[in-house]
């Protein structure tokens, strides 16, 4: 049993020709996930701000960062949202003073979407903390295993998006 309660294996007892420890990295991985959700879901709750919120703002900060203007229904399509949640996920985050809408410089029928100034100190404070440690753990590893690393976490990524895309999955 590891300290999260999953028995090894847990999904994976099956797998023929899986090297000892295989298993052990993919659950570290599991655990890692669980524990990254966990510590989004505290700062959000922290932050009155939903996934969709952080995600909005985080876009919003780049494109600014980028001095690109963002209208709404940019910000829709790239979150999948509708536009009756766009005009509620804008209304919380203007309510918060994480966002400001201004005219659109050519088109007096639309409003472009701004981070507030501060927006963006105030998301990096409530992460600051996380992403210190996690920068320090990354710098403690060598040249070889931080390539190691990459090439493994490309790999799943590509895994994971290949079941997205047409290899469906299979649930037992």
């Amino acid at each position: 049993m590891n300290p999260h309660g999953a028995s090894e294996g847990y999904w994976y007892p099956a797998l023929e020709g899986v090297q000892p420890g295989t298993v052990d990295v993919i659950n570290a991985l599991r655990e890692f996930r669980t524990s990254e959700s966990a510590m989004r879901r505290r700062t959000r709750s922290s932050a009155a701000m939903g996934e969709t919120d952080l995600l909005a703002l985080r876009y919003l900060i780049d494109a600014e960062a980028a001095g690109v203007g963002t209208r709404p229904t940019e910000l829709a399509a790239r979150l999948g949202i509708t536009s009756a949640s766009m005009t509620s996920l804008v209304d919380r985050l203007v309510a918060g003073g994480y966002v400001t809408r201004e005219p659109h410089p050519s088109d007096r029928r639309a409003v472009i979407l701004r981070p507030s100034p501060g927006a963006d100190e105030e998301v990096r404070h409530n992460l600051n903390q996380m992403h210190k440690r996690m920068l320090e753990a990354a710098e403690s590893l060598s040249p070889e295993e931080l390539k190691a690393v990459m090439r493994f976490l490309v790999r799943m990524r590509e895994a994971v998006e290949a079941v997205n895309s047409n290899q469906g999955v299979t649930v037992r």
